[in-house]
């Protein structure tokens, strides 16, 4: 951390990065082994899924478009609290209305990835600890810092039940202790939240008082509605071949077993976190817009080539080399998305490109699902899926090719105004 520069608030912000991306690897790999050991049938764990989705989307959306109007410390202490209640919740009782109401307001992370309102403001409150040269290399290690997290909290789940259940428990004790364990780093969080400083905190609007804000947007709407329809079509391109039905995918084709399948997919989320580093060099040469559009081109067309490979480790490697670059484009999106909003919209910015990608992402299985238990369309999603993303780069290429974030400007210090990125 002290080789980044990292301000004390930065270095709170890596570490509940840190914390909060190991918890939810943690609960993602056992989450429907406890709800099914406790005694739900599969249609009310969908359900219960399916709701998780919804509230965070509702919650976060909320929490993050008000942020820099009540306060980033007070939104992300409030994240940690409903991440706190949803792990004790889903602790202590299996009465499925009580579970609904905790999926419901609660934070909890199915899949391993990102939910609540912590990303958003915390890339905001990271932006402004930080030069503008700078803000992408961070991004980079703070995602860096997140993927290998996420990685080592889900093998680090099956070590802890498997132990416990060789030592007697029951699956379902086994599994709960995992949730509690969940439920301790959301109090973690909350505690090391109330450390940040003011600094964190955005700055006073530049609008005149009574400017119409929608979202917690106002001279950046334009622009953020922009992104966040292209955002949403990347979106739903990656949903269509979530990392779930590439490995039942691997699992049908080739017979790959769940245990092959957990190396190979950790290697691949070694491999994207990597690349994080990478991307931001090559950025700091080509830029952020180019880094995001010419390092993705290529990993949608991995990506399509996947199914064709006629052996399995063919596939795995044209696997491999897709995630080697496929992420190089999330630092960059990220840092390219606070360079171009006002400081005071920033939250946001963030939370609201952030819920157009949930939303894309939750409507793809829908479409690709159906396909891929099909043996005669096995390989469809896959092609649909690199051919969606390859329209969504051509499409952001074309559309803000002219919007360049300050530390690419001319003098290497002025700064693109919303205002202005409307004009060009």
């Amino acid at each position: 951390m002290v080789s980044l520069g990292l301000t004390v608030d930065g270095r709170v912000l890596f570490a509940t990065r840190i914390a909060r991306m190991f918890a939810y690897g943690f609960l993602a790999v056992v989450l429907v082994l406890y709800l099914a050991a406790i005694g739900l049938d599969g249609v009310r764990i969908g359900l219960l899924l399916t709701i998780t989705l919804v509230g965070d989307t509702v919650i976060s959306l909320w929490l993050t478009t008000n942020a820099d109007r009540i306060g980033r410390r007070r939104v992300l202490v409030a994240g940690a609290g409903l991440m706190l209640l949803a792990g004790l919740l889903f602790a202590v009782t299996s009465d499925y209305f009580v579970l609904l109401i905790a999926a419901t307001i609660g934070v909890i992370s199915p899949s391993g990835n990102e939910v609540g309102p912590f990303l958003a403001v915390e890339q905001a409150a990271l932006t402004q600890t930080v030069p503008d040269r700078r803000r992408t290399n961070i991004f980079a290690w703070y995602n860096l810092a997140g993927w290998s997290a996420t990685a080592v909290g889900a093998l680090s789940a099956g070590l802890v039940a498997s132990a416990l259940q060789g030592g007697g428990a029951t699956p379902a004790e086994s599994y709960r202790v995992i949730v509690v364990a969940y439920a301790i780093v959301g109090a973690g969080l909350a505690v090391a939240f109330t450390r940040l400083s003011a600094l964190i905190e955005a700055p006073p609007s530049v609008e005149p008082d009574g400017i119409a804000r929608r979202f917690g947007l106002h001279r950046s709407r334009g622009i953020v509605a922009r992104l966040s329809a292209l955002f949403a079509l990347d979106a739903f391109g990656g949903g269509l071949i979530p990392q779930s039905l590439i490995a039942f995918w691997f699992h049908e084709r080739f017979g790959l077993e769940p245990a092959m399948l957990g190396a190979i997919f950790f290697a691949a989320n070694i491999v994207a976190a990597a690349s994080a580093l990478l991307a931001a060099r090559l950025a700091a040469r080509i830029g952020l817009l180019n880094t995001m559009v010419f390092t993705h081109l290529p990993s949608n067309v991995l990506l399509i080539m996947i199914p064709f490979m006629p052996t399995a480790p063919l596939a795995v490697v044209v696997l491999l080399l897709r995630y080697s670059i496929s992420q190089m484009d999330v630092p960059t999106r990220q840092s390219y998305t606070m360079a171009v909003v006002d400081p005071d919209e920033r939250s946001a910015a963030a939370g609201v490109t952030g819920v157009a990608r949930t939303t894309g992402a939750a409507v793809a299985p829908l479409v690709s699902a159906p396909l891929m238990v099909n043996s005669a369309f096995w390989g469809l999603p896959f092609v649909l899926a690199g051919s969606v993303k390859i329209v969504y780069d051509l499409l952001l290429y074309r559309a803000f090719r002219a919007i360049r974030p300050p530390e690419e400007g001319s003098s290497g210090a002025s700064r693109v105004s919303p205002a202005a990125t409307r004009r060009t």
